[in-house]
């Protein structure tokens, strides 16, 4: 979910070409969607992998957590899970898969459990705490989309066309090998497959960039900016996010080039069942690996121990059902 941001970027950039009072009206329109319909914060002042707050103004390395949710209420599970890096010095972006039934510890529990668990038990905060202790780096913000209401953000921009590389049928969708062009309701179906692709998480997060980088195409094309309104209206209704729109509009402004250099990267691991539950296992080498891939994209320097925390200060919360789509 990499380029949600950059949605709001380009729908701004619309508003350049809007004249007169009707750009003051979508710029108006903008910042109470993202300031009164949007923006969820959390808890936290900043990570706790940092000193003090990441600094925008001076353009320093940062980084987002971006969530697909499977609930409409923005409560459940996450099925995507993204750590985006972004490094404005060299103009680069990495975007990191964390799989869903990723095994690990997560702050307050008694036991390891699976990764996408941590937002039903604790929202945001405690996916951003999880993924943090997890690979060793700060989340200085986060961005979660509920991809039930994905289908609302395909059809404001009129439909999405992709390549789509073999061909699978969903919900009673056929998706053919080739070209083809889908409205919301196909979208949606067509990135939470996965049971059928042979790449199973890696090949659902590879067809949810194909439909983002559809959806910046078609937000940016000449014809959006008589949808600028229904684009809003969709964004504000289906993400929720700790920035507020200054933030957006200055990281946009400052980090937008990055968008031009961005490099996947993939967390390797292995799939197996432990008692009668499937987990996908990462080794400490190859969290080690990825770990000091993104501490040096974003500056950090040497890695460090993990902080430990009082997990007595959290609160049970009960156990969530596993979740396949």
């Amino acid at each position: 979910m990499k380029k949600i941001l950059l949605i709001i970027g380009i729908v701004l950039t619309l508003f350049i070409g809007a004249a007169g009072g009707y750009a003051v009206y979508l710029y108006n329109n903008a910042v109470s969607t993202v300031d009164e319909g949007m923006h969820a914060p959390t808890e936290r002042e900043h990570s706790e992998k940092r000193e003090q707050e990441v600094n925008i103004e001076t353009r320093e390395p940062l980084s987002f957590l971006l969530l697909g949710l499977d609930e409409d209420d923005f409560s459940g599970r996450s099925d995507t899970i993204l750590v985006v890096t972004v490094n404005p010095n060299d103009n680069s972006m990495k975007m990191t898969s964390v799989p869903r039934d990723t095994r690990l510890e997560i702050p307050g529990r008694s036991s390891e459990d699976k990764v996408n668990h941590a937002h039903a038990y604790g929202g945001p905060q405690l996916v951003m705490e999880t993924v943090e202790d997890f690979l060793d780096v700060p989340i200085d913000y986060y961005v979660a989309v509920n991809m039930s209401g994905f289908r609302d953000i395909v059809n404001s921009v009129g439909g999405v066309t992709v390549e789509n590389t073999f061909a699978f049928e969903k919900r009673g969708h056929e998706y053919p090998e080739g070209e083809i062009s889908m409205n919301g309701e196909e979208a949606l179906h067509y990135v939470r497959m996965r049971k059928e692709d042979p790449d199973g998480d890696l090949g659902r997060n590879a067809r949810q960039r194909k439909v983002l980088d559809a959806i910046i195409d078609e937000a940016a094309s000449f014809s959006s900016v008589t949808r600028v309104e229904h684009i809003l209206q969709a964004l504000g209704d289906n993400i929720r996010t700790d920035m507020t729109f200054d933030e957006m509009w200055e990281i946009y402004e400052k980090y937008g080039d990055a968008r031009h250099n961005t490099e996947s990267v993939e967390i390797d691991g292995s799939g197996t069942l432990i008692d009668e539950v499937w987990y996908y296992l990462v080794e400490d080498e190859e969290r080690r690996r990825v770990s000091e891939d993104l501490r040096a994209h974003l500056e950090l320097g040497e890695e460090h121990d993990v902080t430990v925390r009082d997990d007595s200060e959290d609160d049970e919360v009960e156990e969530a059902a596993d979740y396949e789509e």
